[in-house]
């Protein structure tokens, strides 16, 4: 099994950006413990500040990879784009957000990119990826 992570805006910042809402932990240090977890799952891992190259992304795994876990960031309230190349694809594609986005400012409640997913994980902190990982292993 193939599983693609994939990171938006600001998400590289992990472990530093405002503890309080995101943790401590750095999501490289996350990622290796998700593939010491998950040995026998191929995980892969990119982030990008760039709304296209998410968009890139989406599309070079979105027919070959079995699941894609997605946190689009900011780009989850404003991006019809990445909403477009979610349901352009054929892999299977979960929401997932660290904080609870429905108790932080209002614009936040709203997602574009959530409809076109299978499903969506908001306010478990980094434990959501590894849920998603689950989900996905759920046929």
């Amino acid at each position: 099994m193939k599983i693609q992570i994939i990171n938006g805006p600001n998400l590289n910042l992990l472990g530093v950006r405002e503890p309080s809402i995101y943790g401590n932990t750095s999501i490289e240090d996350y990622i290796k413990e998700l593939k010491e977890v998950y040995a026998i799952i191929e995980i892969d891992y990119y982030q990008s500040n760039v709304e296209g190259e998410i968009i890139n992304k989406l599309h070079e795994v979105g027919f070959s990879y079995d699941g894609i876990i997605l946190n689009a960031g900011g780009y989850t309230h404003t991006s019809v784009a990445i909403a477009d190349a979610i349901a352009a694809i054929k892999t299977p594609v979960v929401e997932v957000h660290i904080s609870n986005i429905y108790a932080r400012e209002e614009f936040r409640h709203v997602s574009l990119t959530g409809k076109n997913c299978q499903g969506v994980l908001t306010g478990f902190g980094m434990k959501g990826y590894r849920l998603a990982i689950e989900s996905l292993l759920i046929k």
